[in-house]
């Protein structure tokens, strides 16, 4: 069966949507690395009940994968096979509700920050520093500069491959150093954040200085995927990783940042088997050198290419 005949009889088994499918979608331009094979299927829902009823009602054998703005991923050059899900500007509305701010899973967490300091709410500051969505984030329970996302959280709405919406409070979701309990292929559609009225010059000094330790730390202006690994209990990765002598170490297109060696980045022409080979070595020498066994903190998902298909 050819690639296009697969697609069409993915697309046969589809129920309507009122949102957009499209097929046979590249992944590359959406990752922040710049690398990736395609998407079987990749379905931006027209908001909340055209997201539950395409779960409620697709093939069950067709997974679900969750795409945010590819901030923290790696997409494998083979693809990814089934669904992605990603969600746009219906679930990417921010209000404030006295001192709470109720976000979409698909808020920017810098976007969600800005509001909550433009409204004279202080304790989300710490938004300003990651990367991404707020769904995303919540996933892996993502912080920054002393705070994380649990520190904030009141409550979220996540809906499961079924399409049955769960409504989970911050303790309900196991959140812990860069891990939460919510399944892979979960989305979180909504979460309300816990804030309080403070300053607006002190609130805006923070991110200011967030945004300014950002700039001169990490290599923001590169093809990265944001911080690589986990930092390990009573070490830094970043220390570990320079001890280990890989500060601009290469594979291929792909290179340990000279800024800051948590970062892997695209200096041209990288494939994610360059990125993920990279990685890998990067984590045998930690632990060759230091004992200390180093965990991706960027998500990997989809399938590598085959020899095959690598060598043509």
């Amino acid at each position: 069966m050819t690639e296009a005949a697969r697609l069409e009889a993915i697309a046969k088994r589809l129920p309507p949507v009122r949102g957009r499918l499209s097929y046979g979608v590249s992944l590359a331009s959406v990752t922040w690395f710049g690398v990736g094979g395609p998407a079987d299927v990749v379905f931006k829902p027209a908001d909340l009940a055209d997201l539950a009823a395409f779960l409620a009602a697709k093939p069950d054998d067709l997974p679900v994968t969750v795409l945010g703005v590819g901030s923290n991923l790696l997409v494998r050059d083979g693809g990814v096979r089934g669904v992605v899900v990603r969600l746009g500007k219906a679930f990417a509305e921010v209000t404030v509700e006295g001192e709470t701010v109720r976000c979409g899973g698909a808020a920017l967490d810098a976007s969600v920050a800005k509001i909550a300091q433009k409204a004279g709410l202080t304790g989300l500051e710490f938004l300003s520093g990651i990367p991404g969505t707020v769904g995303g984030a919540l996933v892996m329970n993502a912080g920054a500069y002393g705070r994380e996302i649990k520190d904030a959280l009141v409550k979220a709405v996540v809906v499961d491959p079924s399409g049955f919406r769960h409504f989970f409070t911050g303790d309900d979701l196991g959140l812990s150093y860069r891990h939460s309990e919510i399944p892979a292929d979960w989305l979180v559609t909504e979460a309300v954040f816990r804030a309080r009225p403070g300053d607006d010059a002190a609130i805006k000094a923070a991110m200011d200085a967030i945004r300014d330790a950002r700039e001169g730390s990490q290599p923001l202006r590169t093809r990265t995927g944001g911080s690589t690994f986990a930092n390990p209990p009573g070490h830094k990765a970043w220390e570990l990783v320079d001890k280990a002598g890989c500060r601009g170490l290469k594979i291929g297109g792909a290179m340990v940042s000279e800024k800051h060696c948590n970062f892997l980045v695209n200096v041209g022409g990288a494939t994610a088997r360059d990125i993920e080979a990279l990685g890998e070595e990067v984590r045998r020498r930690v632990l060759a050198t230091s004992g200390v066994e180093l965990n991706w903190e960027i998500r990997r998902i989809g399938e590598p290419l085959s020899e095959e298909e690598t060598v043509r």
